[in-house]
Order: structure tokens, then C-alpha cells, then sequence
């Protein structure tokens, strides 16, 4: 599908229609973001497995979201600030780190899930992810969710509740949305124990 496409490991995990604010110092994604701009072309970001999203090389999951850029602003604190909007969940094939430190991979597409409305028996789902949206943080964001697509409804509860990394990834893996929602309520059950 496509090759060196830049990789951005993050602790946070997006999914497609999803954003996500990131703030930028290392001169790696500064290029990254900067050649992204000019050229008008996105990078993947995947969830860390091992490791830290500064300075040092880390493990991370082959599962990731190709990314667009949609806003971009100099922070009063001399970061440079993005917001991010996922495209397309891929996996990444094959990938190298240049002597910048930066990843690049070669990408494959990854099946695309299906619309499927939320059934009467996720309605406490829908009920908590309103909720969240209401919060600050996530209404800033201004996330076009559709509360009656399973799809989105375990997309935007995967990218916004406090679950482990591995369990992020776990969901975020799954092709069935329906299947997603039933796992997420068992996980919500465990932390509500």
C-alpha cells in the first residue's frame, strides 16, 4: 500500500474519525510534522508496547491508525500543538528507525469494519460515552459521533476510557463491533469490582 510512511508511538491509541492533541519538541516529529504540512500527507501512530514515547527506541504493537493533520498552533509554552484526526486503521509491515531516531514503515490496509447499529443492550454504553463527550477535554475536540454505529461507539469508549494499553490494543484489533462493545462492557464490569 504505501512505504516510509512515517511511525509516531504513542501511550494513547486512536482510532479512524477519532482526534487526538498532541504537543511536539522532539526534532524528529517537528521534520515529521512539518514534511506531513508541505506535502500534505499523514503518519501512523501506534500504541507502545515497550518503552517510552521519549528520547530511546521502543517496542510497539504492528496495529495503527494512518493520520491527517487538521490544526496546528504554536503553544504559549514553545511546543508546537497538533490535533490529529485518524483516516484508516493499517498495519504496519515492515518498518526501519533512521539515524533521527524517527520509524518509517511500509504499510497494508486493514479491512474496514461495517456499520452496525448500537443494539437496546448497549444503551448504558451510549449513556456513558454521551457522558464523557460532555466532559471539556473530549468536547473540545469536537468529535463527530454517531451514537447509533457500534462502530463508533466502541471506537470513541476504546480511545477514551482508562483501560491498560494491551487492552486498548486488544480492542482496537477487533473487526467486529459488536463483539467490541460486548468486551468492553465486561472490562467496565472489572473496574467498576
Amino acid at each position: 500500500m504505501l512505504n516510509e510512511v512515517p511511525l509516531f508511538p504513542l501511550n494513547s491509541i486512536i482510532f479512524p474519525g477519532g482526534r487526538l492533541p498532541l504537543r511536539l519538541f522532539e526534532p524528529r516529529y517537528l521534520d515529521m510534522v512539518a514534511n506531513a504540512l508541505r506535502q500534505q500527507t499523514g503518519f501512523v501512530i501506534v500504541l507502545i508496547k515497550e518503552g517510552n514515547e521519549v528520547g530511546q527506541p521502543c517496542e510497539f504493537y504492528s496495529t495503527g491508525t494512518l493520520v491527517k493533520i487538521i490544526d496546528f498552533s504554536a503553544r504559549e509554552d514553545g511546543l508546537l500543538g497538533i490535533t490529529v484526526e485518524g483516516t484508516q486503521k493499517v498495519t504496519v509491515t515492515q518498518f526501519t528507525r533512521q539515524s533521527d531516531g524517527l520509524y518509517v514503515g511500509a504499510l497494508s490496509g486493514v479491512d474496514q469494519e461495517s456499520f452496525m447499529p448500537v443494539q437496546e443492550r448497549f444503551c448504558e454504553l451510549v449513556d456513558l460515552l454521551q457522558a464523557l463527550s460532555r466532559h471539556p477535554a473530549v468536547s473540545d475536540l469536537a468529535l463527530e459521533i454517531d451514537y447509533q454505529d457500534s462502530r463508533d461507539v466502541g471506537w470513541r469508549l476504546t480511545e477514551l476510557l482508562p483501560l491498560a494499553r494491551k487492552e486498548k490494543q486488544y480492542l482496537f484489533e477487533l473487526e467486529d463491533p459488536v463483539y467490541r462493545l460486548e468486551q468492553i462492557r465486561g472490562l467496565l464490569s472489572i473496574l467498576q469490582e
